[in-house]
């Protein structure tokens, strides 16, 4: 079954690919992958160069990879430095390599996208064949769900590797104080003290939709975006003309707070929404305020989810900080096809003694949480 390649997600009408994408999931439509694409935050000069993998049959697609050709391991969040490195040392070329993922984003999610599981299947199992002809040295699937873990796990080479997120879950509250209520006295403490702090420096926050939004709110927003990445003396992966594709391609899942004092924006949160699920993706503030990023990353997307019914809030990697605000250890899963067999048995062993790691890791932090003990 031959695999067609596709270097420009805009070579390729949406709507045939977005008849494969669950429609809860707005990191691949369409919309959002070309946005990436056409704004150039993706390309040659990135180290990412789109590489999707397509399945036709009697000329209907019928499945298809998000994927990527790397030069580097920077943007994925399931970091594989190490193996890299180590192949280095060994006069291995570790790189390019494939990579199945959404760029920038640390989402689980459908990777494997197909109209049945047996045209999922027949993709798959081309990957091997393709990464020997490309020469490359290895497959990587990022951040996946159950459907692709249960495929993944019954095709021959490929590695599982586990990591830990931390994810807020929205239990029907009423309101912001009935989900202080659930938490023990100490923590409710706590949180409200910061809440009161922000809101004692004369911070307000309003909640605006993609269409909302100005350029020159955009402007402010990418202002915020780019001064996370300043600060720490690197560059920002997306562009400024993402945003703007991205509110004119998909307006209705953008979500962006913005935190004023008085008229003046000083801070925003921007996030996308999608199905039962409000993802937290972007922050950044032009003026330093105690406790602000709590507030505008963390308690007002708490309050939009609870105000909306929304039932999960994924604000993110990383987590010790979002655990003691009631975030709960989410297991993410990602796969890994390496065609060096050296390489292949040593990872295999490392992914073994560090599987046990998190999953401790996780059970640790799901003891610490902050919720009473009733």
């Amino acid at each position: 079954m031959p695999l067609q390649r596709l270097d420009s997600l805009s070579a390729l009408a949406p709507e045939l690919w977005d008849a494969l994408v669950p429609t809860a999931q707005p990191f691949l439509r369409h919309a959002f992958l070309s946005s990436l694409e056409d704004s150039g935050s993706l390309g040659p000069h990135s180290g990412w160069r789109a590489e999707h993998l397509l399945h036709y049959e009697n000329g209907q697609l019928i499945a298809a990879l998000p994927s990527y050709r790397k030069w580097h391991s920077y943007g994925e969040y399931v970091f594989d430095h190490a193996w890299a490195d180590a192949c280095k040392r060994a006069g291995i070329d570790y790189y390019p390599k494939l990579l199945v993922a959404v760029p920038f984003s640390p989402v689980s999610g459908p990777r494997l996208l197909s109209a049945t599981p047996e045209a999922g299947i027949e993709l798959l199992a081309c990957l091997p064949g393709y990464i020997d002809i490309e020469k490359l040295s290895s497959a990587h699937i990022n951040f996946t769900d159950p459907v692709a873990d249960a495929l993944l796990a019954e095709q021959p080479g490929w590695l599982q590797r586990l990591g830990c997120q931390f994810h807020w879950q929205n239990r029907g509250y009423r309101d912001f104080q009935d989900f202080l209520d659930a938490l023990s006295s100490r923590k409710r403490k706590q949180m409200r003290k910061e809440r009161e702090q922000v809101a004692g420096q004369g911070i307000e926050f309003e909640w605006l939709e993609g269409h909302q939004l100005s350029e020159a709110q955009w402007d402010f927003v990418y202002a915020c975006y780019a001064n996370t990445y300043a600060v720490r003396r690197q560059t920002p992966y997306l562009t400024r003309e993402f945003f703007s594709l991205l509110a004119e391609r998909m307006p209705e899942a953008i979500r962006v707070v913005l935190a004023k004092q008085g008229s003046r924006p000083v801070a925003m949160a921007f996030s996308l929404i999608g199905g039962d699920s409000f993802y937290g993706r972007y922050w950044g503030c032009l003026a330093e305020f105690d406790r602000l990023h709590f507030e505008t990353c963390f308690y007002q997307g708490m309050d939009y989810a609870i105000a909306h019914g929304v039932q999960r809030f994924d604000a993110g990697a990383q987590g010790e900080h979002k655990l003691i605000r009631g975030f709960e250890p989410v297991i993410t899963h990602s796969w890994h096809y390496l065609a060096h067999p050296g390489l292949k048995a040593a990872v295999s062993d490392f992914l073994d003694q560090e599987r046990e790691g998190i999953l401790a890791y996780a059970e640790e932090a799901r003891a610490a949480l902050p919720y009473r003990q009733d």
